[in-house]
């Protein structure tokens, strides 16, 4: 989306939409990062502004792919038929989505392939609905004929003015005002089997592997993941998190309290494991470790560090370096 913003709308347009969202999407977009579904419309939204296009998610549907969401992705398209795909999808968007939800529905001889987005009818949605159809496009197109349409697509968005171009992008009839995103298609199509040739070897055991137990599922692990985030685009702030997580700042310390912490602790908390992992798995100096976590010194960095761990980094590293365990 970053390159696709630059180079269609221009830098200053990517510049505004990433302080709408809270962060430099640009820099976190090839990590395993869990963007809030806040963070994104606004990201969108201000796209849509600059670019003035309202059909922005129909221009970018072509385009999307399933495929293209890593370990999700693989895990979904290493199925032998499209049923046992779109299972898999249902089975493992937890490890991807914190709140959206993807089901199918059969009547008769007809499949409803859904996906619900938690803050759906937000501004910035129209545009990823059209997306969100790509997406499940995808799926269904990996597995079935290049000549295959689908029966329809089903956007839960109001009724456009123009239906046509909506029908063009998607070649097939499309239902608006739909209680989720979906794509029908007939029954039969479910055994279509796969296209691809190497042999599966993903399971969903990997991906919770991977995903360490899923996408975060309280508010605890979401403001850690959001804080992480920020730590990786150079700049924790509160009154960011709190926006990318459709919240107030006051609102977000007082469930927080509820919680026994609050922010600093857990931003301490999230500082200290990544320089574990950079003190353990990279040779960068102190110095550059202290500047990437955003301490003001070496010296604040170090008495940080102690007093979390009980040893200073270079006592640390000492020990736990994976040179010093080869």
């Amino acid at each position: 989306m970053p390159s696709f913003v630059r180079d269609e709308i221009g830098e200053k347009a990517l510049s505004r939409a990433n302080r709408a969202a809270g962060f430099d999407v640009d820099l976190i977009e090839d990590r395993n990062f869990f963007i809030p579904q806040r963070a994104l419309l606004n990201f969108i939204d201000e796209i849509v502004k600059a670019a003035g296009e309202p059909n922005l998610g129909l221009l970018l549907a072509p385009s999307m792919n399933v495929a293209a969401y890593g370990s999700f992705g693989r895990f979904i398209f290493e199925a032998e038929t499209l049923g046992q795909a779109i299972e898999r999808s249902v089975a493992g968007l937890s490890y991807h989505s914190t709140y959206d939800r993807l089901s199918t529905t059969i009547r008769g001889d007809e499949v409803l392939y859904s996906y619900a987005f938690a803050l759906a009818g937000s501004p910035g949605y129209v545009a990823v609905a059209s997306a969100a159809a790509g997406e499940l496009l995808s799926v269904a197109k990996a597995f079935l004929p290049t000549s295959w349409r689908p029966l329809r697509v089903e956007l839960d968005i109001p009724k456009p003015t123009n239906t046509s171009v909506f029908e063009d992008v998607f070649q097939c009839p499309v239902m608006f005002n739909a209680p989720a995103v979906g794509v029908a298609f007939e029954r039969h199509r479910l055994s279509a089997s796969t296209k691809r040739t190497s042999p599966a070897a993903l399971t969903i055991a990997d991906l919770a592997r991977e995903r360490l137990g899923g996408a975060p599922q309280n508010l605890i692990q979401v403001t850690v993941e959001q804080i992480r985030t920020q730590l990786m685009a150079g700049n924790i702030m509160i009154d960011d998190i709190a926006r990318s997580m459709d919240t107030s700042v006051r609102t977000l310390q007082r469930e927080l309290g509820r919680a026994n912490t609050d922010f600093r602790s857990l931003t301490n908390t999230v500082r200290t494991q990544r320089a574990i992992e950079l003190l353990q798995h990279t040779g960068l100096s102190i110095t550059s470790i202290s500047g990437d976590l955003g301490y003001s010194s070496p010296t604040g960095f170090t008495r940080a560090f102690r007093k979390a761990t009980g040893c200073g980094p270079r006592e640390f590293r000492d020990k736990n370096s994976d040179s010093a365990a080869g």
